[in-house]
C-alpha cells in the first residue's frame, strides 16, 4: 500500500479564514430564498431545454447555489490538492476550496453544519464594506494613490518610466488620454516591482536580525491574506503591502520570517516578532484595520 504524502504545513497572516477538516458521510451572495413556480417550457422537437446558467462571480467564475431554509447561498467553489475542506470569507463572499476527490454532497454537508459561522461572518463582512468602503482610484492623467504610506500622483505624457521622491509624482512614458486599463497595468506593474525590490531587502535585514535562512520569497494577489510562510521556508507577501508606511511592510516581514522559529501563533512565537519588531502591536492594529481586498484603488 502506497504511503500518502506527508501533510505541507502554512502559516498564514490572513483575514476570515476557516479550514475544516473532512467529515465522513466573490464569492457567495446571501439573499432570502422565494418560492418560485416553474414555468412551462417550450420545446422544439427533439431539442431538451436548456439548464439555466449559473450566476458569476467577480472574477468571471461560475458560482454554486445551495438554499438553507429561507436563505440562499451562492459560493465559489475550488478543487486542490489539500486534504481538508477550507472556508474563506472576505467581501466577495464566501469561497471553499476542497479536494478534488471530495463530492459535492460531502460539501455541501460541511456548508450545512457551519451555516451560522458563515451566516454571522458574511453579514460581517457587509457592514464592514458598507461602514469603511473607500473611493476608487480613477485612472488618468493626476490619479492619486498611497506609495508607502504617502500619496502619489500619477503624471502621463513623460518621456520614461519614473518617480520622483520629492514631488512624489509617478511619470508614465503613455499619452495624456490613454485607456484606464493601460494606467493601471502600468502603475501595478510598477508598485509590484517596487514591492519585489523592498520586500526582498526587508526580508534580508530581518532574518539577519532573527538568525534564520528562508528558502524563498514571491509576491502573491491574495484577497484574504497579507503573507504566508510554509514549512519548507517558502514566503509570499501580498504586494498590496506597497501602500503602506514601512513600519507595516517590515511588521510583516517579521511575522512571516517568525514562523520559521514557530510555525504557529503562540506566546513563543509572538515573542520572537517581538524580538525583531518591537514595535509590532501598533502595526497589528493599523493592518487590522485594513484588510487586502478594501486598500484603496485596487
Amino acid at each position: 500500500m502506497q504511503k500518502s504524502p506527508s501533510p505541507r504545513h502554512d502559516a498564514a497572516l490572513d483575514h476570515q479564514q476557516l479550514d475544516l477538516p473532512l467529515f465522513s458521510g466573490p464569492a457567495a451572495v446571501l439573499t432570502p430564498s422565494a418560492p418560485s413556480s416553474p414555468s412551462p417550457a417550450t420545446l422544439s422537437p427533439g431539442k431538451a431545454p436548456k439548464a439555466p446558467l449559473a450566476p458569476l462571480a467577480p472574477d468571471g467564475s461560475r458560482l454554486r447555489t445551495l438554499e438553507l431554509g429561507a436563505r440562499t447561498l451562492q459560493y465559489r467553489l475550488k478543487r486542490s490538492s489539500r486534504k481538508s475542506i477550507g472556508f474563506a470569507i472576505d467581501a466577495t463572499g464566501l469561497t471553499i476550496t476542497a479536494p478534488r476527490w471530495v463530492t459535492i454532497a460531502d460539501i455541501e454537508n460541511a456548508i450545512v453544519e457551519k451555516q451560522r459561522w458563515i451566516f454571522t461572518k458574511l453579514v460581517e463582512w457587509q457592514t464592514r464594506v458598507e461602514q469603511r468602503a473607500l473611493p476608487r482610484v480613477e485612472w488618468r492623467d493626476g490619479a492619486e494613490l498611497p506609495y508607502l504610506g504617502k500619496p502619489m500622483r500619477v503624471r502621463l505624457g513623460a518621456g520614461a518610466l519614473g518617480f520622483d521622491e520629492a514631488t512624489r509624482v509617478l511619470s508614465l512614458p503613455l499619452p495624456p488620454h490613454a485607456d484606464a486599463q493601460q494606467i493601471k497595468d502600468r502603475v501595478t506593474g510598477w508598485l509590484q516591482g517596487e514591492a519585489t525590490r523592498i520586500f526582498g531587502e526587508r526580508l534580508k535585514v530581518y532574518a539577519e536580525r532573527l538568525g534564520v535562512t528562508f528558502r524563498s520569497y514571491a509576491l502573491s494577489s491574495a484577497m484574504t491574506r497579507w503573507g504566508s510562510c510554509s514549512s519548507e521556508g517558502r514566503i509570499r507577501l501580498n504586494w498590496r503591502l506597497i501602500h503602506f508606511p514601512l513600519s507595516i511592510v517590515d511588521y510583516v516581514v517579521a511575522h512571516e520570517l517568525a514562523h520559521l522559529r514557530e510555525m504557529n501563533h503562540s506566546p513563543r512565537f509572538w515573542q520572537t516578532v517581538e524580538s525583531i519588531f518591537p514595535e509590532f502591536r501598533e502595526a497589528r492594529k493599523q493592518l487590522k484595520q485594513h484588510p487586502p481586498e478594501m486598500v484603496p484603488g485596487m
